[in-house]
């Protein structure tokens, strides 16, 4: 207790720490909520919740990390690559499991998935190891340091994580356009707002679903490519992302893409305010903390709404 009480006194004391907490918070949860937009689609289109979401996050970090280590591949074209790769593994794992399970009840889907993430932790664990992994960005040759300093050092904001914030802005940008300026990201609203009315007027569902999780399995690889430059990776540590991807979805309501970013950001920040307090060993259970109390919410609205009608 004595240290969490001197921890919230240097918090008071210093409120330049506050702000270096919530900019390395932001910079993260921004990560965050690029997974959490995939799950959103999959779970809004397909009524699928997927539990296997950052086992996708780890897969495309291996990918990054494989090709960097294995080919000399540059981490930047090592985010691309792992787009492409899990965009394949994703298509497979659509028509291999996700398509049986799609008019199933919801305990199955979520059996289904959680059969994937283990099966896809434990083929990683097999092919890279069990230890941990990273990537170190050097971004000397834009003529950049390799971290930014201010206010005397308290702020230190590495480059890697700039450059992975804005990549992860310009793929989430990207998806928004596309999916409201081509035909198929209106077929994918179409079928999210009334799968079987979409069917009468002509959309191919099956070719919907299929393409909308590969592009879910692409976004987190993505995602877990800029994460491995960041942060570390290993094999067992996506159960961490999909709760974290789960909390931010339930907090911001399906179809509701402002409130995913704000969601992101928000756990992003209250994550490292946590490690700070409490300790780094505490960091994970405030995610699983936000998520009890977001259920609980979301539990108590219904309740009311219930009483309202009767």
């Amino acid at each position: 207790m004595d240290q969490i009480a001197s921890n919230i006194g240097l918090l008071i004391d210093f409120p330049i720490v506050n702000a270096a907490i919530i900019i390395e918070g932001l910079m993260i949860g921004a990560l965050f909520a690029l997974a959490a937009y995939g799950l959103a689609l999959v779970w809004g289109v397909m009524n699928v919740k997927n539990l296997a979401q950052g086992d996708f996050v780890i897969g495309g970090g291996y990918v990054a990390w494989y090709l960097n280590k294995s080919f000399g591949l540059h981490p930047l074209l090592g985010v691309v690559v792992a787009f492409i790769v899990m965009w394949g593994i994703g298509w497979v794992a659509y028509k291999l499991v996700i398509s049986r399970v799609i008019e199933r009840d919801l305990f199955t889907s979520l059996l289904a998935t959680f059969g994937l993430a283990i099966m896809m932790a434990q083929i990683m664990n097999l092919l890279f190891g069990s230890d941990t992994q990273s990537l170190e960005l050097d971004v000397s040759f834009l003529g950049l340091p390799n971290t930014f300093s201010f206010a005397g050092g308290i702020i230190n904001l590495p480059a890697a994580k700039i450059i992975g914030v804005l990549m992860a802005a310009g793929l989430a940008t990207a998806v928004i356009l596309f999916m409201k300026n081509s035909r198929m990201g209106q077929a994918i609203r179409a079928t999210a707002q009334d799968a079987r009315a979409a069917r009468v007027l002509g959309i191919d569902t099956e070719k919907v679903y299929s393409f909308t999780f590969s592009l879910n399995a692409a976004i987190c690889g993505a995602a877990g490519a800029i994460i491995v430059m960041v942060w570390v990776i290993q094999p067992f540590y996506g159960i961490t992302y999909s709760v974290r991807a789960f909390v931010i979805v339930t907090a911001a309501g399906l179809g509701n893409l402002p409130g995913v970013i704000a969601a992101g950001l928000g756990i992003g920040a209250a994550e490292q305010y946590g490690a700070h307090i409490f300790g780094i060993q505490y960091q994970q259970g405030i995610a699983v903390i936000l998520l009890l109390l977001v259920l609980l919410y979301r539990l108590l609205q219904q309740r009311r709404k219930r009483q309202v009608l009767q």
